[in-house]
C-alpha cells in the first residue's frame, strides 16, 4: 500500500508540477486536460485547458494534483489544498479502507469502477480529513 498526497491548485497545476519538476528533477508521468476527458462537456470553455489529473514521482511517492474548478464550486482554501490518495493493492483492500475511513465521515464519491479504468472513492473521514482510496488493476 502506496499514500500519496494529491493537491488541489486554483488553476495552477501545469505551472506548479513544472516548478516542482525544476526543483526535484525527474518526469512529469501524466498532465491530463478536462478537455481530453469524457466528463469534459458540462466544464465551461475557459476550464477545458485546466488540468484534471497529473502524476510526478518524487522519490517513493508521487505528487498528484488537480485544477479545481470554480463552475464545479470548488474553492481552494486553507485545509483543502492537499487530500491524502491511498493506493491499494487490491480491490478488497480498496474496499475495506474505504469503508473503514467512511465511518462516521461523509462519503463525497461512492468508490466505485471509472472511465479512467481505476476502482475510486473519495470522502472526508470523521476528523474532516480528506481522502482518496485508489486501487488500479494489473495491465494485460
Amino acid at each position: 500500500m502506496k499514500i500519496n498526497p494529491y493537491f488541489n491548485f486554483p488553476g495552477k497545476t501545469e505551472e506548479a508540477f513544472n516548478f516542482y519538476k525544476s526543483v526535484f528533477g525527474g518526469d512529469i508521468q501524466a498532465m491530463l486536460r478536462f478537455k481530453d476527458t469524457p466528463q469534459a462537456g458540462p466544464v465551461p470553455e475557459n476550464e477545458q485547458n485546466l488540468i484534471m489529473h497529473a502524476a510526478f514521482p518524487v522519490g517513493p511517492v508521487t505528487f498528484m494534483a488537480t485544477d479545481a474548478l470554480e463552475s464545479m464550486g470548488h474553492t481552494v482554501k486553507p485545509g483543502n489544498q492537499i487530500t491524502l490518495s491511498v493506493e491499494a493493492d487490491s480491490k478488497e483492500e480498496a474496499d475495506r479502507i474505504f469503508n473503514g475511513l467512511a465511518a462516521g465521515g461523509k462519503v463525497g464519491m461512492p468508490i466505485a469502477d471509472m472511465f479512467w479504468g481505476s476502482y475510486w472513492g473519495q470522502l472526508h473521514d470523521k476528523f474532516g480529513v480528506p481522502w482518496m482510496v485508489n486501487y488500479t488493476p494489473p495491465k494485460n
